[in-house]
């Protein structure tokens, strides 16, 4: 189960346990019908559908997705690449620059000597050469260092089967 989440300011808004277990239960499938979700937390449909817009509502749960295999679809090259700004940086220009470029899958702020992680994903090693390229050239950005993945074990949650 996850760890309780306190997201909003109103007491009436806080998420309760059977909240969390929602919560757990869309992260682990988020195609599950209404009728399941309230099987596995003993609630009416209804009920589960009501607490379910409220999770939304409340920018809790932000979004569903597939999850694809990206060997399946052409992406065999992951990379994490570290961005080190530059003294001139200008974050929302770098951050709005780095999100342009497709083959930048995720990016995190971090701390420490690099300002931003990016999960890459590419067909190929000189794909992935452009890309650092591509970044390299973004006005903040002094250099990258970049991790290529030789294998997923698992990724998104802990636990997972990785796909490659």
């Amino acid at each position: 189960m996850i760890t309780r989440l306190h997201r909003t300011t109103t007491p009436e808004d806080d998420i309760d346990a059977v909240d969390e277990q929602l919560i757990a239960l869309l992260r682990a499938n988020g195609r599950a019908s209404y009728a399941e979700l309230a099987r596995q937390v003993g609630l009416s449909a209804p009920a589960v559908h009501e607490r379910v817009g409220k999770l939304e509502g409340n920018g809790v749960v932000t979004g569903y997705t597939a999850v694809v295999d990206p060997a399946s679809v052409g992406l065999g090259v992951t990379a994490l690449v570290g961005v080190i700004e530059s003294d001139e940086v200008d974050d929302v220009g770098l951050e709005e620059a780095m999100s342009a470029l497709p083959s930048v899958e995720d990016c995190w702020r971090t701390a420490g000597s690099e300002g931003y992680v990016l999960k890459v994903r590419v067909t190929d090693i000189p794909a992935l050469e452009h890309t650092i390229s591509a970044l390299n050239r973004i006005r903040g950005v002094a250099r990258t260092r970049t991790t290529v993945v030789l294998s997923t074990k698992w990724e998104g949650r802990h636990g997972r089967t990785g796909t490659e």
